[in-house]
């Protein structure tokens, strides 16, 4: 599901009341970001969903962990079954490297703590919706020290090709795949399957995942 130029469809699966209508408002006027639906459990969004998922599936769903009933970490799995191509990106408090880990490693597409600006969750809708991994910077870093991988530098270096070698570096850099595509000449859907390859190979399900290989195996520079 490739987004439109307008208007990119989200979901915000959010139980705080005064939270969630500070995004309502600025989702409203952002002009090209169109909020379908918010939730305040997990559970009622996934009833809705699966009713739309063939007709209206969002871009991006916004999530909050921390829910009453089903958590958040349980409800990406069935979201992400029932919206195989929609975005997750998480949206929460908690700033635990267990709780970024898990959403991850269940294939969140970027991870958001709530102090992060309107601007910056705009940002990062329109970054998860081209295919971006948006991650808040303070954060950013559990992933590069916690998921370090024990594949050696140059045995990962044989393993990927140059090409794959480049589209990885690129990802890093929180290009999106068309932004990719652009820089090294090449169509997004050869991009998308270097991604793939990539993925298969490093045995990780996204980006982020994937960024945080190469950096745990000093295959991509810290700086």
């Amino acid at each position: 599901m490739n987004p439109p130029d307008h208007p990119l469809r989200v979901v915000l699966i959010e139980d705080h009341p005064q939270y969630r209508e500070t995004l309502e408002l600025a989702l409203s006027h952002s002009g090209d970001i169109q909020l379908i639906d918010s939730f305040g459990t997990a559970e009622r969004a996934l009833d809705e969903l699966r009713d739309r998922a063939a007709w209206n599936p969002p871009h991006v769903i916004l999530l909050d962990l921390h829910l009453p009933g089903m958590q958040g970490l349980a409800a990406i799995g069935p979201l992400k079954k029932c919206l195989p191509e929609t975005k997750i990106i998480v949206l929460t408090q908690s700033d635990r490297e267990a709780d970024v880990l898990a959403a991850i490693s269940r294939g969140a597409a970027g991870y958001l703590l709530k102090s992060a600006t309107v601007r910056e969750i705009l940002a990062s809708i329109r970054q998860g919706a081209e295919g971006g991994s948006p991650l808040d910077a303070r954060i950013a870093g559990y992933i590069l020290n916690t998921l370090r991988t024990k594949l050696p530098r140059q045995q990962m270096e044989d393993l990927l090709t140059t090409r794959e070698l480049d589209v990885l570096g690129l990802l890093a850099e929180g290009l999106a795949k068309k932004e990719i595509g652009e820089r090294l000449g090449i169509s997004p859907t050869t991009v998308v399957t270097h991604v793939t390859h990539i993925y298969e190979k490093l045995n990780v399900q996204n980006a982020p995942a994937a960024v945080a290989k190469a950096f745990g195996a000093g295959i991509l520079p810290l700086n």
